[in-house]
C-alpha cells in the first residue's frame, strides 16, 4: 500500500490539521479520537509515515508501544477505569479507515 501523506493523521502531525493534543514525544502525538467509544478514547499516532503496522520501521516499534503503555497506564487512572483496551486495525478488511497506522486506547468500565 502507498503511503497518503494528505491523510488527517498526517495532517495532524505536521501541523496543518486540528486536534486535541494529550501527549507528544519524539516517536508520537497522542489525540483525542473525535468519535470516541468511551470517555478518555486516546489516538497514539506514530510520527514515521506508515500505512499501517506492518510499514511502521522496526526501529520505531520500540518506542511507538512504550508510549502506547504510558497513555493506557494515563488514561486507566485519568478515567477510573477498571480496564483498557488497546488496539489497532490493519488494513480495510480489519476496519483500518484512516491509513496512518495507530493504535487505539480505550478506557473500559
Amino acid at each position: 500500500m502507498t503511503y497518503d501523506s494528505g491523510n488527517i493523521f498526517a495532517r495532524i502531525l505536521a501541523g496543518e490539521a486540528k486536534s486535541h493534543r494529550v501527549y507528544d514525544d519524539e516517536h508520537v502525538l497522542a489525540i483525542m479520537d473525535v468519535m470516541p467509544r468511551a470517555d478518555g478514547h486516546t489516538l497514539v499516532l506514530p510520527k514515521a509515515p506508515c500505512a499501517d503496522f506492518h510499514t511502521l520501521p522496526a526501529d520505531a516499534v520500540p518506542g511507538v508501544f512504550a508510549a502506547t503503555q504510558k497513555l493506557a497506564n494515563a488514561v486507566r487512572q485519568a478515567f477510573g477505569a477498571d480496564g483498557v483496551l488497546v488496539t489497532l486495525r490493519n488494513g480495510a478488511a480489519a476496519g483500518q479507515v484512516v491509513f496512518h497506522m495507530h493504535v487505539h486506547v480505550i478506557p473500559c468500565h
